[in-house]
């Protein structure tokens, strides 16, 4: 018995993020120069805090040009070797970025620490000065893509990578203010060690869920349960079974589900199918795959397992 494919004809569903092309590019732009001007005043003034924090908005940088990369990439054609196209190099890039973002963090941390107990003289208003440049080209960048940061993990990693960075520049504002009027500079690394854990407290979610789609997880926007009752609903279903949920990139997700019909329906499989599509899309799942059976012969319970992988489905019914 036939199943009936659905792959590739909702491509329109996914939410539409072209625009953001641009947003990456002046970011990146934007950033790289900071980063450059931010390195020189660091080596000329002897600061090490401005060298630490060229050295995390690099890695920024290159944060931006992985997402990039994996927009450009998501919109190549498939071939015969990867039939679901790039796509999933979106759900790739989200984790490492996650993972970056992470690491960048834990090495601000490590410096604050080891600077605590050996503070080093430095120029406390050209600190100041430069991290405040620092809050003006981070806010900017963030506020690129503040508006679909809950549409993509990569676009939502891209903007905390920017917030995470203007308030780290904040924090080296506020102790460039008050190393220039106190000279305490172990402010400095205080300071720093308050930002990261922050930032940790926002990051960790996002590493989260870029796992769980690496993993093949269910999308944490969509209720398993809910999509099984919402198929349920459809007329000539009898039973589901072998339902599997996952993310194909970060916009888009997919579904192959066993539908348990009886004979009068069977002639009425495409309606079914229709009707089923729709009912999807309304739920976030803009690709699907499903196979019917008859009710008088479909697997029993035992039979049923849920041991397929999520990109497999049976083709001996």
């Amino acid at each position: 018995m036939g199943h009936s494919h659905d792959q590739g004809h909702h491509h329109d569903h996914a939410p539409k993020l072209d625009h953001l092309n641009t947003a990456f590019i002046v970011g990146i732009v934007l950033n790289l120069a900071f980063v450059i001007i931010e390195a020189i005043v660091g080596f000329a003034q002897h600061s090490l805090s401005l060298l630490t924090d060229a050295g995390h908005n690099l890695s920024d940088v290159a944060s931006l040009a992985l997402a990039l990369l994996a927009f450009k990439l998501s919109k190549m054609r498939a071939s015969n070797t990867y039939t679901y196209g790039y796509r999933r190099s979106t759900i790739v890039v989200s984790l490492l970025n996650a993972v970056i973002l992470v690491a960048a963090v834990g090495i601000i941390a490590y410096e604050a620490i080891l600077r605590i107990g050996h503070p080093e003289p430095i120029s406390g208003i050209t600190v100041a000065w430069v991290a405040f440049a620092g809050i003006a080209v981070n806010g900017v960048t963030a506020w690129l893509f503040m508006k679909d940061k809950e549409k993509d993990l990569n676009v939502k990693g891209a903007y905390m990578h920017m917030a995470v960075d203007a308030l780290v520049s904040l924090g080296v504002v506020v102790s460039g203010i008050v190393i220039y009027f106190t000279k305490w500079y172990w402010i400095d690394s205080a300071v720093s060690l308050i930002i990261v854990v922050v930032i940790i407290t926002g990051t960790w979610q996002l590493l989260m869920d870029s796992i769980r789609l690496e993993f093949d997880g269910v999308p944490k926007q969509i209720d398993v349960n809910k999509v099984k009752a919402e198929l349920l609903k459809a007329e000539g279903v009898k039973d589901i079974h072998h339902l599997h949920l996952w993310a194909l990139s970060t916009t888009e997700n997919a579904l192959t589900a066993h539908l348990v019909v009886d004979t009068e329906s069977m002639s009425q499989f495409n309606s079914i199918k229709k009707d089923l599509r729709h009912r999807l899309e309304h739920l976030e799942i803009q690709h699907s795959t499903f196979e019917p059976e008859l009710a008088e012969d479909h697997c029993t319970q035992t039979e049923c397992t849920l041991d397929a992988k999520p990109h497999e489905h049976s083709h001996d019914h």
